[in-house]
């Protein structure tokens, strides 16, 4: 049925090009969409609010972003929060917890690959006619990421054009029309977050004492490390954005725990970090998704679906916690006598810093007894008190910063895993993909000799060491959306045979390649390349 409506979709879209004329068997699919979602985590179709209508043309609809900003970013910040978990979902008394088909499934090919993504913006954000936005289903990840980066380009050029009004018209001087974050590398933590609050400070200065106009993170953003030359065409801020992570995740740090097994990062309920660490982790997201920068995160889906307004399932609890989620399990088809072989109240207590703290899960849960009767209820309660209650405050710090870069009706139109795949990418690494889109430049071509040895080295390269060469010429060792055969990738001549070492221009995926005679010494020269390719300077 599905594939009936995509093609009667496909048709209609190749045979008229109207978009009024897809109305119904849009709606159609949108009901079987529905159905197709897991019980409770279904999310209401994407439709602006009464304040986000007929607000005529986008420049009036900018002019007015500042005017009505903070009741905007109060309503979009509620419609997105996660709600309570008053039940997770750990019974098979008829819910079902997975999809019975892909959600791509619901994505039309033809669309995505004509619709004009710009003029669906304009209608959707002007309340005139049909949008693909309004039904969301339609849209694949990419064209989704395409819409939040024209919403990102639209309110960046407006505040950059305000700001240098200010500049020409008021004498401002302090009004810059970038982002510009100069840190230190001994101390990227600190200077990262002193110099987001001044620039929230100096935000408030210009706009009156507003602090919830959060617009200053649309700048276009601007990294300097103190004491290198390098200029940031983009390049610049890859680097940051993978040392800021790395710094922040690293178990050392304390603000996230991280397992092992499942090579998975969890708030750190004993964190002793402050409300502004965690906040700058969710700010960081945001600015990696409005400059395009892809991470290396590993976050369980489930923070994704959090930050979206999802419910919680076991399948939740098992991808945060496999051991518990596991022990929960054997709880729940235990056959014997409960309270008698567990000995267990409603509590929950845990080690830190040297003393054990107790919690109750309910009200006298330390005088509540764990039987066959109550059990389920147990594993409820833990489970809430696990997934949000024991990290509440670490969580709505996270989630504050990221709403106040990203919050709006552009969020909604993600499914979990396409913001996660926004954010960090893809791991499926296809150099033939690669290879097919690659430009030259400088006197190469495909089948230059040295090109011809370079794919035959890459190809042998190992996972890791495939990572390590996107990273030396990306600035990032995961895929876009769509894979490799999305990304724009150029190689250069750069001299003939040499010792000089291939370098790199990350801000615009350009490998710079001597031209190497053999092809030991090419595969010798490149793997120095890339096993040290930290630091930015003026070649």
């Amino acid at each position: 049925l599905i594939g009936r409506i995509q093609q009667y979709i496909t048709v209609r879209w190749y045979t008229g090009r109207q978009v009024d004329d897809l109305r119904y068997g849009t709606m159609v699919l949108g009901i079987l969409y529905r159905a197709n979602e897991p019980w409770r985590n279904h999310r209401p179709q994407v439709y602006l609010s009464n304040d986000e209508k007929g607000r005529g043309t986008l420049r009036t609809f900018f002019s007015r972003r500042n005017q009505d900003l903070k009741a905007r970013s109060r309503s979009s910040n509620e419609d997105v929060k996660a709600k309570p978990l008053t039940r997770i979902i750990t019974s098979n008394k008829g819910e079902r917890h997975v999809p019975l088909v892909k959600a791509t499934l619901f994505n039309n090919d033809a669309v995505n690959a004509e619709l004009s993504l710009k003029a669906d913006y304009r209608r959707w954000i002007e309340n005139a006619g049909l949008s693909f936005c309004k039904f969301n289903w339609i849209l694949d990840a990419s064209s989704k990421r395409n819409i939040l980066n024209i919403d990102a380009r639209y309110q960046m050029s407006e505040h950059f054009r305000e700001a240098m009004l200010a500049r020409i018209y008021s004498g401002n001087i302090a009004s810059s029309p970038y982002l510009v974050l100069r840190v230190r590398r001994n101390n990227l933590i600190r200077d990262a977050t002193i110099q987001l609050q001044n620039a929230r400070l100096e935000n408030m200065t210009e706009d009156g004492g507003d602090d919830e106009n959060n617009m200053y993170f649309k700048k276009p953003l601007k990294i300097k490390f103190e004491g290198e030359e390098g200029v940031d065409e983009g390049g610049v801020q890859k680097e940051f954005f993978q040392l800021v992570v790395a710094q922040l995740f690293d178990p050392l740090y304390g603000m996230f725990t991280y397992n092992e097994n499942t090579r998975i990062c969890w708030f750190n309920h004993k964190s002793i970090s402050t409300d502004e660490e965690y906040e700058l982790i969710g700010i960081i997201l945001g600015l990696a998704i409005y400059n395009g920068v892809i991470l290396d995160l590993r976050f369980p889906m489930f923070v994704y679906k959090k930050l979206l307004g999802y419910d919680a399932t076991m399948e939740d609890m098992k991808e945060v916690d496999p051991e518990l989620a596991k022990g929960f399990q054997k709880l729940m088809t235990f056959p014997g006598d409960v309270e008698s072989t567990f000995c267990r109240t409603f509590t929950v207590s845990y080690q830190a810093f040297g003393a054990t703290h107790t919690v109750e899960l309910k009200e006298g849960g330390a005088k509540i007894p764990l039987t066959n009767d109550n059990r389920e209820e147990y594993v409820d309660l833990y489970s809430k008190w696990y997934l949000q209650g024991s990290i509440s405050k670490q969580f709505e710090a996270f989630r504050k910063g990221f709403m106040k870069v990203c919050g709006g009706p552009a969020l909604r139109l993600f499914r979990p895993e396409e913001l996660h795949l926004m954010i960090c990418g893809t791991e499926d690494l296809d150099f033939e993909a690669l290879e097919k889109k690659t430009q030259y430049d400088g006197g190469y071509n495909k089948d230059s000799p040295v090109i011809k040895n370079l794919w035959k080295i890459l190809k042998r390269f190992n996972l890791e060491q495939k990572k390590k060469f996107l990273m030396f010429c990306t600035g990032s060792d995961r895929a876009p959306i769509n894979g490799l055969g999305d990304l724009s990738f150029t190689i250069s001549k750069n001299g003939t045979d040499t010792d000089r070492l291939p370098t790199s221009h990350t801000c615009f995926n350009h490998l710079l390649l001597p031209q190497y005679e053999s092809e030991d010494t090419l595969e010798k020269n490149l793997l120095i390349a890339v096993q040290n390719c930290k630091g930015f300077g003026l070649l």
